[in-house]
């Protein structure tokens, strides 16, 4: 016979928080996370902006979708997309209600941190041969030393043609790796600040050795690479001015753990909260609001340039879909959410001193809410409203869905910011979301199967809640 609940039980019942993991509130949800995972991980081979959208419009075709057509007359549940020069992505749901009422939007980046060449890369020293790279986004670069990579990205010919390059990931393609000092000559090394430890300069990717038979030219090593690189690919050393490569870690996305309970994997900033919101809109069929699901590219260096959110691609996009139903932009803006689907810090038990155990995200307890990100102070933060985290939690309620609410970190350790502030311009009522995550920008990170499931299960009941916003 079950013990009878105090006064006071009953009470911290009805009025105190009491977080949960997924694992707690459902045994067997690991299961359906699982099943779910196993495509997320195939996305995870898409290791570029440019890969994951050329990945994805196959896909968004075989599910009826169509490149989008401007004065075109759509109709509810029309499907459709704009591709964005081949790094963004806009994917749509007609609603059923106009578009004058609002749209629901999702957004997440496709770009991670990784190492793009120069535009003079190629180079020999003590007889071998190396590109020169230059990192992109925020990384601890000495974490990057010692890892296999692949090289990936396109060379563009001098006649126009585009060569795409994708080499350094099955088990037959050579490896490149940038090597590291050994340790009996490390000591000064070692007394050197992390961000001193290796310098941006020194994170050269060796690619070869082997001379050119010909002792009549110089540079022999270089040289047979060069031949090697215009025997395979068309391109000679020149045309690497124009190209636009990168190397990113050659590790194939892996269950973690003996319970197969995580993904260990590069590029999970932000591809798991992009895979969770494809989903959300392939499985999107009849919504009342319609549907806004964006790639996009450039978050991770600050949204700049023509393909990253501070550009005009998105709103160029929503007007046309305005003028095509015979309203104001301002007004559909001013009626619609955003969903800024980024990941967030999980808390890591080796580095507890940087989080505020109250106001930490934990890994299996759902994707995180987070009302505000920026540093300090809260600067350069989009701070969502009362109104606006109420109206997303009454969804998730209503939908059966799990969330955490979190922020960062410590408020003076760091910070960071997400694409939410480049959306809340457009008078959007916006608010992140994303999974938890550990190891955030290394060459591998890691997240929770769960958390991942959820985040879908939490952009589908946005995209097909019929609650209304109140304006």
């Amino acid at each position: 016979m079950a013990e009878k609940k105090s006064k006071g039980q009953k009470l911290a019942d009805d009025l105190l928080s009491k977080p949960q993991s997924l694992g707690e509130k459902d045994p067997k949800f690991l299961e359906e996370a699982s099943k779910f995972c196993e495509g997320y991980k195939k996305f995870l081979a898409c290791k570029t902006e440019r890969e994951a959208v050329a990945y994805a419009i196959p896909i968004l075709k075989k599910h009826k979708y169509t490149e989008y057509v401007h004065g075109k007359k759509y109709k509810a549940g029309d499907k459709f997309y704009l591709n964005n020069r081949d790094k963004d992505l806009i994917m749509c749901t007609m609603g059923k209600k106009p578009v004058s009422e609002g749209i629901r939007v999702s957004v997440a980046h496709l770009d991670s941190p990784r190492l793009d060449f120069k535009p003079h890369p190629l180079f020999e020293d003590g007889e071998m041969v190396y590109f020169k790279t230059h990192y992109y986004g925020g990384i601890k670069k000495y974490q990057w030393t010692t890892v296999p990579m692949s090289i990936r990205g396109v060379v563009m010919l001098k006649d126009g043609t585009k060569v795409t390059i994708n080499v350094g990931e099955d088990e037959s393609d050579p490896s490149f790796i940038i090597t590291d000092l050994l340790v009996h000559l490390a000591r000064d090394q070692m007394q050197k600040t992390a961000s001193k430890v290796v310098e941006g300069e020194q994170l050269n990717l060796l690619i070869g050795s082997w001379p050119f038979d010909d002792e009549k030219v110089s540079q022999r090593c270089k040289l047979a690479i060069m031949q090697i690189l215009n025997e395979k690919y068309g391109f000679t050393e020149d045309d690497l001015e124009s190209a636009e490569l990168c190397a990113v870690p050659a590790f194939k996305a892996r269950d973690l753990g003996f319970d197969r309970s995580l993904v260990a994997g590069y590029g999970q900033d932000d591809s798991s909260c992009a895979y969770a919101e494809f989903m959300a809109e392939l499985d999107t069929k009849d919504p009342e609001y319609t549907t806004v699901t964006i790639f996009a590219d450039k978050e991770e260096t600050g949204s700049d340039g023509p393909t990253g959110m501070a550009s005009y691609f998105f709103r160029d996009f929503i007007e046309d879909l305005a003028q095509d139903a015979g309203c104001e932009v301002r007004h559909v803006m001013r009626r619609s959410i955003c969903l800024s689907a980024d990941v967030g810090a999980g808390y890591d038990p080796a580095w507890p001193e940087v989080f505020e155990r109250n106001n930490c995200a934990f890994m299996n307890h759902g994707p995180i809410l987070s009302k505000y990100d920026g540093a300090g102070g809260k600067y350069s933060t989009n701070d969502a409203s009362a109104e606006m985290v109420n109206y997303i939690q009454r969804i998730f309620r209503e939908a059966g869905v799990s969330w955490q609410m979190g922020e960062l970190g410590k408020i003076d350790v760091g910070g960071g910011g997400t694409i939410a502030s480049y959306i809340s311009l457009n008078n959007i009522d916006t608010i992140d979301i994303g999974v938890p995550v550990l190891s955030m920008h290394a060459p591998v990170e890691v997240v929770a199967k769960a958390d991942e499931y959820m985040l879908y299960k939490a952009i589908h009941a946005v995209y097909n809640s019929a609650l209304p916003k109140e304006i």
